[in-house]
């Protein structure tokens, strides 16, 4: 194991079951016989970060002052770089990422290279993510300039099926992982599926919580899975 690993910083809170499923998944991904072979990380948990999709789609609080202040106090405790579990709060990232002195590790960047390098010959990615983030683009401009087409459900299955399994009284937010949101999920799956698409694309951090890959006949990605071992490969050196 090399000696000199890499820190990690995450900008957690966003939410704090996210932020706990990556930080399990970078545990479970480096190889380590013992305590001293785990990689040091930082978590800045702040759940008080402003909503990223109320921004984005209705005005609400700009989440990017909270980020920055973030991303500093890790910068701070000398972190040698960055990782977000939240898709759209990547598509905040231009506006605070230039005014730090160490790297932000795009889980983006990281899905679509995956997506490219292990599956080729896709034509067509299923978006199953908040309305914030389907609505900026972030994943379908990046998509687009690989010839793949990115799916999306259609506005009334984002709302009923996706928003309310995220967002919901019973949602996974509020704690309940099973149930009503896999069922709602589930749903919007279906028709990805019958609209061509070749596999899906977990685009919410909050989604693999609630959704496994046996559900599902064509691949289901996890983009929190791609950023962890993306992350462990930059810590150890294998990047």
């Amino acid at each position: 194991m090399e000696k000199n690993k890499l820190t990690i910083g995450i900008m957690g809170g966003m939410g704090p079951a996210a932020t706990i499923d990556l930080y399990k998944k970078i545990i479970s991904y480096t190889p380590a016989e013992c305590d001293q072979d785990h990689i040091r990380i930082f978590i800045d948990n702040n759940p008080q970060i402003p909503d990223r999709t109320d921004a984005l789609n209705n005005g609400g609080a700009d989440p990017v002052p909270f980020m920055l202040d973030s991303a500093q106090k890790l910068e701070n405790v000398q972190v040698d770089f960055i990782i977000i579990p939240c898709n759209t709060a990547h598509v905040f990232m231009p506006r605070f990422a230039d005014k730090l002195n160490i790297p932000v590790l795009s889980m983006i960047e990281v899905c679509v290279d995956y997506v490219l390098t292990q599956f080729p010959d896709t034509a067509k990615v299923g978006l199953l993510a908040t309305t914030g983030t389907v609505s900026s683009n972030i994943y379908t401009d990046e998509f687009k300039k690989h010839d793949v087409s990115v799916i999306v459900p259609s506005e009334k299955f984002q709302q009923a099926k996706v928003m309310a399994a995220i967002y919901g009284e019973n949602g996974i937010k509020a704690g309940n992982v099973s149930g009503k949101p896999h069922a709602l999920l589930l749903e919007a799956v279906r028709q990805l599926e019958q609209e061509g698409a070749e596999m899906i694309l977990m685009a919410c951090t909050e989604i693999p919580l609630a959704l496994h890959t046996n559900d599902v006949q064509i691949p289901l990605l996890d983009p929190t899975t791609l950023l962890a071992q993306a992350a462990v490969k930059r810590a150890l050196g294998k990047v």
